[in-house]
């Protein structure tokens, strides 16, 4: 495929180019009039029709019969009437012209949003709720997209439009839930690709083709709301290569905690190892009603797990204060006041007999037996700073504490 070339009735009319095309080759062509974006596969490649028969073609006409039945099952199903139609660019035509297939859709500006992030919080809500509805529609129809990711998003806005919108691209590597390619043959971002995929990818024995089904969809799309909301992926540990790694390695990936409640706890639940344990669409599109859940907020330090604005560890939400925190609080000058009856505040020691605990304390507190009897009513200003130390309160922990005053 050069410019100029005609292939399939459609003359090309750009230099075909490899970039982010994955195993494919594309350009733009044109065809009674119209516009198009033009795709050749690089394989599998389609063995012709009077080729002798041996092991090795009848190998790679059952890889080509997979391939054109897996391709058309999914533009027969794929209807661009159907509600969030308009938002999915569907394939117009598929052909093999000798031994290469090539597939063909409709030109669109190809000019994307680069910062969703920057949007207010109703913007994004319309945003992700086009892009969600589009998913819903594969969903419905049990079609896996299999290769979600923000190259294969297309963030618009018309002429005229308020709102921004997500347009779904690349069914190429989309396939029946349940029902995958090989490990082989399937395609995917290991960035936003399921748990389950990469142990598939893998080989994985614990892992069949059934477990790749919407829930793939699922996780790719809570890390690229994290990302649209925040501008940044989750975090996790940089042992691992990819959010799915580190999930099946039993780690949580670290969410923004600029997020609302309700975004953490969906995003927490898209983003889960099994993939029954992750919502459904039409469980994002709910949480998506109120465009608050959308909105980012700071804060107050030690009210989630992460650090403070100073650099300090914050406590995690629920950690009780140690209860000597609250002695702490008690000012210098209680300490001089007549001590109450011991039968009501025990002193913890000396250890007392028995004759002293019947005995009502005196109004003024004793002096431990080393140290000489002080006056009993000494002037305010000249009292001794070790004074307060012969009444014995348990302080508890005497160290700062974050809030302590």
């Amino acid at each position: 495929m050069k410019k100029g070339d005609v292939i399939g009735g459609y003359r090309i009319i750009s230099e075909p180019t490899n970039a982010n095309g994955g195993k494919c080759m594309w350009a733009f062509a044109e065809k009674g009039g119209s516009q198009y974006f033009v795709k050749r596969f690089l394989e599998p490649k389609r063995p012709r029709d009077d080729a002798a028969d041996s092991p090795s073609v009848r190998i790679r006409r059952q890889l080509a019969r997979e391939f054109e039945d897996r391709h058309r099952t999914i533009t027969e199903r794929l209807r661009p009437d159907a509600r969030g139609g308009g938002n999915l660019v569907l394939a117009t035509d598929f052909f093999h012209e000798g031994s290469t297939y090539y597939k063909v859709t409709e030109r669109i500006d190809t000019t994307s949003l680069e910062k969703p992030q920057s949007l207010e919080p109703r913007n994004k809500t319309v945003l992700l709720k086009t892009l969600g509805n589009s998913l819903k529609q594969l969903h419905d129809i049990d079609i896996v997209h299999g290769d979600l990711k923000p190259l294969n998003v297309l963030v618009q806005k018309r002429d005229g439009a308020a709102f921004h919108t997500a347009k779904l691209i690349d069914f190429d590597d989309s396939y029946v839930s349940g029902k995958p390619p090989e490990p082989d043959d399937i395609a995917g971002d290991s960035v936003y690709g399921a748990p389950e995929w990469r142990r598939y990818m893998q080989r994985d024995d614990s892992v069949g083709p059934h477990h790749l089904t919407c829930a793939v969809d699922v996780f790719a799309l809570g890390l690229m709301t994290h990302l649209y909301l925040t501008g940044e992926l989750p975090h996790h540990d940089k042992r691992y290569g990819s959010p799915a790694d580190a999930v099946n390695a039993g780690e949580h990936l670290d969410l923004d905690t600029r997020l609302s409640d309700d975004m953490l706890g969906l995003l927490r639940a898209m983003t889960a190892r099994a993939p029954g344990s992750r919502p459904r669409i039409a469980t994002f599109l709910k949480t998506l009603s109120d465009p608050k859940v959308c909105a980012l907020r700071h804060r107050r330090p030690g009210t989630v797990k992460g650090k403070s604005p100073a650099g300090k560890p914050a406590s995690a939400p629920g950690t009780a204060k140690p209860s000597g925190a609250r002695t702490s609080r008690i000012k210098a000058k209680n300490l001089t006041s007549t001590a109450r009856p011991r039968a009501k505040t025990p002193l913890p020691e000396p250890p007392r007999t028995p004759t002293d605990a019947d005995r009502p304390a005196p109004s003024a507190a004793p002096a431990p037996p080393t140290a000489p009897a002080a006056p009993a009513t000494p002037p305010a200003a000249e009292a001794p700073a070790e004074r307060t130390s012969r009444v014995r309160i348990n302080l508890g922990d005497r160290r700062p504490r974050p809030g302590s005053s």
